[in-house]
C-alpha cells in the first residue's frame, strides 16, 4: 500500500501486523525512507533497545514524529536526507569548512 512505502507529511497512521521486534524493526528499515519514527511501549527499555535498530534521523519514543528542538541535529536517513544534518551545533559542522593554521613567531631551529 503507498502509505506503506511511501513518505507521508500528513495525519496518517499504516498499521501492519508482525511477529517480534525483531520484524517490526525490519519492516520499518524496509522502506527507502528515514526521517522520523515514533515508538509506544510500555517499557522504555525495550523502547530504547528497540529504537537502536531503527534506521530513522530521529526515534522518538511515547511521542510523536513530530518533534524540533532548535538545539538538537536535525536530519534524516536514506532518501529523506542527505546524509548531512542542521540545527545549532550541526551547522557549523554542515555550512563550514575547518582549516587548521599554526604559527610560530619565529621558525624552529633543527639541529640536523
Amino acid at each position: 500500500m503507498p502509505a506503506f512505502t511511501e513518505e507521508i507529511f500528513g495525519p496518517a497512521a499504516t498499521i501492519t501486523v508482525f511477529e517480534d521486534a525483531d520484524e517490526a524493526v525490519a519492516l520499518v528499515d524496509a522502506s527507502e525512507y528515514g526521517l522520523a519514527a515514533a515508538v509506544y511501549t510500555a517499557s522504555l527499555s525495550r523502547g530504547l533497545a528497540f529504537s537502536s535498530g531503527i534506521r530513522a534521523g530521529m526515534v522518538h519514543i511515547n511521542d510523536q514524529t513530530v518533534n524540533n528542538e532548535f538545539h538538537v541535529p536535525f536530519g534524516g536517513m536514506g532518501a529523506s536526507g542527505n546524509g548531512g544534518r542542521f540545527g545549532r551545533p550541526a551547522n557549523f559542522h554542515e555550512f563550514t569548512q575547518t582549516q587548521w593554521v599554526s604559527a610560530l613567531d619565529k621558525p624552529i631551529y633543527y639541529p640536523f
